[in-house]
């Protein structure tokens, strides 16, 4: 039977070196004139306009849509900057090229994104690591308030592009924290974790995902587990 596999971005594909949070930062200090604003929010597993929000409403700021629109504008120009950038745990996670050649190339699979970026936030940064051609949709952080809603919308655009109807009944979400499993099982599909983020393998065992990666460097483990039905 078809698989549908929901990749998660940051931690889970690559690791940006923390341009993704500078140019947050930088993009809400020029727009609503607020130094610091991200300090002390948790970022991993969220959705940007998650984070945005409790930043605003830290600060005593209500942004109406303009504004809204320009912080917008004004991050994707700083995150293109930020990512021209060295720092440190920067570039393409171990693996996951050969994984997702492998991955694109068999006829059972069809690969999408769920992340709590942006959309033009997860075009930029893919597309910098050149990933994004693996990817003909997803869900993004714009498309629900609660990540937990984001499968729903990635099975649907998933549809919508042409995957394979038996592929949705055999749906896979790739993430890197507890708030990716907690996603997954909200929706009652699989979560696949790996400990590439900022959380360790027996953390996301204990989260509950249905299975475990040190990292996604051991291709044939991954597609001996779809083969088998992820043990179903």
């Amino acid at each position: 039977m078809p698989y549908l596999i929901l990749f998660d971005i940051d931690g889970t594909l690559v690791l940006t070196g923390g341009a993704g949070g500078r140019a947050l930062t930088r993009a809400f200090r020029d727009v609503f004139l607020v130094d610091d604003a991200f300090r002390g929010i948790p970022m991993p597993g969220r959705t940007d306009p998650h984070i945005v929000a409790e930043a605003a409403v830290r600060a005593g700021l209500t942004p109406d849509g303009p504004r809204l629109s320009r912080f917008r504008t004004r991050y994707r120009e700083c995150l293109r900057e930020e990512l021209r950038q060295p720092g440190p745990r920067k570039g393409i996670l171990p693996g996951v090229g050969p994984l997702l050649d492998a991955l694109q190339a068999r006829p059972d699979v069809f690969l999408a994104l769920l992340t709590g970026n942006y959309t033009d936030a997860a075009r930029i940064k893919l597309e910098y690591f050149d990933l994004w051609k693996y990817f003909a949709c997803g869900a993004y952080g714009e498309d629900a308030p609660d990540r937990n809603h984001l499968v729903k919308v990635a099975i649907e655009r998933a549809r919508a592009c042409g995957a394979h109807a038996a592929a949705l009944e055999r749906v896979v979400v790739v993430g890197d924290t507890p708030l990716d499993v907690a996603c997954a099982h909200a929706a009652g599909v699989l979560a696949a974790a790996v400990a590439t983020g900022g959380h360790s393998t027996q953390e996301l065992a204990e989260s509950g995902a249905d299975v475990v990666f040190e990292d996604l460097s051991d291709t044939r483990r991954f597609l001996d587990l779809l083969d088998g039905g992820f043990g179903a």
